[in-house]
């Protein structure tokens, strides 16, 4: 009896990711970002992302869409703090690129040309004198997680993006003397393939 109530679930299963509307695409724009802390200028600067992904439908209204980016967020030290960590940072500019992993559930408003997105997005910070699997390795250590919501239209092949996103975790692994969170915003343009 078992066997057979677990044959009907795999087909069932088997059947509804038949009948899944995927899609796979790369996508590019540009970060709007912040770190929050007493050690940082309070002021938006500008990054970029780019990277694929993956749209996977389920129904008339709902489907996840995980993502591979490459992001930038740039910063600015406040030079009140700079003597504090002085040893950490060479200048007053301060770049920290990401390979994030957004996992994001898109709801359907209008039909296919509207969708609000929500999810969690993991961030890995990219050591240039790491390969890329001692960087992974890291994830669990210097790990950013993250919450995003926002919008996405369709036009055809085409996904013009606006996202918010909010860190949770604290990024500061030099100390405990304040904590660092980033924040900001996502403008991207995709292309379905």
């Amino acid at each position: 009896m078992k066997t057979r109530i677990y044959a009907f679930v795999f087909l069932m299963g088997m059947s509804q990711l038949a009948m899944a509307q995927f899609h796979i695409g790369a996508k590019a724009g540009a970060n709007i970002t912040k770190i929050d802390g007493k050690s940082f200028k309070d002021q938006f600067k500008y990054g970029y992302h780019v990277g694929g992904f993956v749209e996977i439908g389920f129904g008339n209204k709902l489907g996840i869409q995980p993502e591979v980016l490459f992001n930038q967020y740039n910063t600015t030290v406040d030079s009140n703090f700079s003597h504090i960590y002085q040893h950490a940072f060479n200048n007053n500019n301060v770049k920290l690129n990401y390979l994030s992993i957004p996992i994001l559930l898109n709801y359907k408003l209008f039909g296919n040309f509207l969708s609000l997105q929500a999810g969690p997005q993991f961030g890995v910070l990219i050591n240039k004198d790491k390969n890329l699997f001692q960087n992974g390795g890291n994830a669990f250590k210097d790990g950013d997680f993250s919450m995003i919501g926002g919008v996405q239209l369709k036009l055809s092949s085409l996904r013009i993006n606006g996202r918010y996103v909010i860190g949770l975790n604290n990024l500061n692994d030099l100390d405990n003397q304040s904590k660092w969170k980033n924040q900001g915003f996502q403008l991207s343009l995709g292309l379905a393939l």
